[in-house]
C-alpha cells in the first residue's frame, strides 16, 4: 500500500509556482475590436470624400452629453465617475486564469501538507497582489474553521460579483440611452428643418443634426457601451470562478485534506481541455 503523505511529499509540480501570476494584462481582443470597428467606419467615411460632413458639434453635445447626464439619473454620481475607469479596465486589467488559480491552490495545499499550515506564513507576502487569496490563506493560517472560511469567502466573492455586475449595468444603461438621445437629436433637427423651409441655407445644417445624432447614438451604443459591458460581465464571471477555486482550496487546506482529492475537486470546475495534472 502506498503512503499518500509520502507520495505527496515526493511529488513536485512540473512548474514551480510561488506566487499568483497576476499582473497588468492587455486584452488585445478588446483593443482590436474597438479600434478596428472605428477604423472601418472612418475608412468608409474618408472614401466617401465628405468626411467633414460627419462632424457636427451640436450633435456630439446632444448624444455624448445627454447620454452621460441621463445615465446619471439612474445611478449615483460616484458610480458614474467610477464607471469611466471601467472602460479602461476592459482593455488593461488585472486578471488570473482559472487554470493558474488551480495550480496555485494545489501548490499551497501541497506546501501545507508537507510542512504544516503555519508554513504558509512564509508565502503570504507574495500573495498581496491577489487580495482574495491573501485573505483566504491568512484565515487558514489563523486556524479559522473550514466552514467559516467557506462562508466568509463565499460572501466576499458574491459581493464582488455584484459590484462588477452593477458596474456593467451602468454601461448597459448608457447603451440604452445613447440611441434615445440620437432620436431626440433627430427630432430637434427635423423641427429646425421644418421651421426653416423658407430659408434653403438652413436646411442643410438642420438635416445634419437630424441624421448625425442618430448616427452618433448608434455608434456609441453598439460599438462602445454594449460590447464593453459584455466584456466586463465576462471578466466578472472569470473572477468569480477564480474566487470559487480559492474558496474550495482554502477550505480543503483548513480541513487538512489530501491535495490529490483537492485536485479532483478543482478539475471539475475547469473544462476538460484545461484540467491540470499537478501530481502526475
Amino acid at each position: 500500500m502506498v503512503d499518500t503523505q509520502t507520495t505527496s511529499a515526493s511529488a513536485q509540480p512540473p512548474v514551480e509556482i510561488t506566487a499568483p501570476q497576476i499582473g497588468a494584462t492587455v486584452d488585445f481582443a478588446t483593443l482590436l475590436g474597438v479600434a478596428g470597428a472605428f477604423a472601418m467606419i472612418a475608412g468608409a467615411i474618408a472614401l466617401s470624400g465628405q468626411a467633414a460632413g460627419f462632424l457636427d458639434v451640436p450633435s456630439i453635445l446632444i448624444v455624448v452629453g445627454g447620454t452621460f447626464l441621463v445615465t446619471t439619473i439612474s445611478f449615483s454620481l460616484g458610480e458614474i465617475i467610477r464607471a469611466q475607469g471601467l472602460m479602461v479596465r476592459t482593455a488593461i486589467y488585472h486578471a488570473e486564469t482559472p487554470e493558474n488559480a488551480v495550480w496555485q491552490a494545489l501548490y499551497l495545499a501541497d506546501l501545507a501538507r508537507k510542512r504544516g499550515r503555519l508554513a504558509l506564513q512564509n508565502v503570504t507576502e507574495d500573495l498581496r497582489d491577489a487580495p482574495f487569496l491573501y485573505r483566504a490563506i491568512n484565515m487558514v493560517v489563523d486556524g479559522i474553521p473550514a466552514e467559516e472560511v467557506e462562508r466568509v469567502l463565499a460572501r466576499d466573492a458574491a459581493a464582488a460579483f455584484e459590484r462588477h455586475h452593477r458596474s456593467a449595468g451602468i454601461l448597459r444603461r448608457a447603451g440604452e440611452v445613447a440611441p434615445a438621445m440620437g432620436l431626440i437629436g433627430t427630432l430637434i433637427g427635423l423641427v429646425q428643418m421644418l421651421g426653416s423651409l423658407d430659408d434653403p441655407s438652413s436646411i442643410g445644417p438642420a438635416m445634419a443634426v437630424a441624421l448625425l445624432t442618430t448616427f452618433y447614438g448608434a455608434v456609441l451604443a453598439n460599438m462602445v457601451f454594449n460590447p464593453l459591458a459584455s466584456k466586463l460581465e465576462r471578466n466578472a464571471q472569470i473572477e468569480a470562478t477564480v474566487s470559487q477555486i480559492y474558496t474550495i482550496g482554502a477550505a480543503s487546506i483548513s480541513r487538512q485534506e489530501n491535495p490529490r482529492r483537492l485536485e479532483m475537486m478543482l478539475n471539475t470546475i475547469l473544462p476538460p481541455s484545461n484540467r491540470v495534472d499537478f501530481f502526475d
